[in-house]
């Protein structure tokens, strides 16, 4: 009896088995070992502010928040001075929040420590990297390239 191939589609799902509960578990991982101090939340908004000002509406899109949300975590994070909300100059109505230096700083010093982790975890006798940096290297390749195939355009929107 002779096996049909499987479908490309399929031999995809198989692969992905266990792909987001990996990330997740990554994630969370990660998030320990940065101990932030700050919810997800916090943290999430802050990493969305860190390239440049965004709007509420953006930090909402870009974090996966409702847009109340946000804006209380905004106002949280501006007490603590990690980050800070202006009035738009174009519209009023807006409001602009952008990360400050204390901001930044708190959020290298956890991603230090989250690379410390992962060098630590690479390194050790029970599971030793042969290429600690390299290991890392591809698997953010391997993210990357996810990434850029959920947000390459499909064919209808190209043509």
């Amino acid at each position: 009896m002779h096996s049909s191939p499987v479908p490309d589609e399929q031999r995809v799902l198989d692969a992905a088995r266990g792909l987001l509960r990996d990330i997740g578990r990554l994630s969370y991982d990660l998030y320990r070992a940065g101990d932030f101090g700050l919810s997800r939340s916090h943290t999430a908004v802050l990493d969305a502010l860190e390239t440049r000002s965004r709007r509420v509406t953006e930090l909402a899109a870009f974090t996966g928040l409702t847009q109340p949300r946000v804006t209380v975590v905004l106002q949280e994070l501006a007490e603590g001075g990690l980050a800070e909300r202006v009035r738009c100059a174009t519209d009023r109505r807006a409001v602009d929040a952008s990360i400050t230096p204390a901001g930044r700083r708190y959020l290298e010093d956890a991603r230090r420590r989250m690379a410390a982790a992962i060098h630590a975890g690479l390194t050790s006798p029970a599971a030793p990297a042969e290429d600690p940096e390299r290991t890392v290297a591809a698997a953010r390749d391997a993210v990357r390239t996810l990434l850029d195939a959920l947000h390459a355009p499909t064919e209808a929107e190209v043509s």
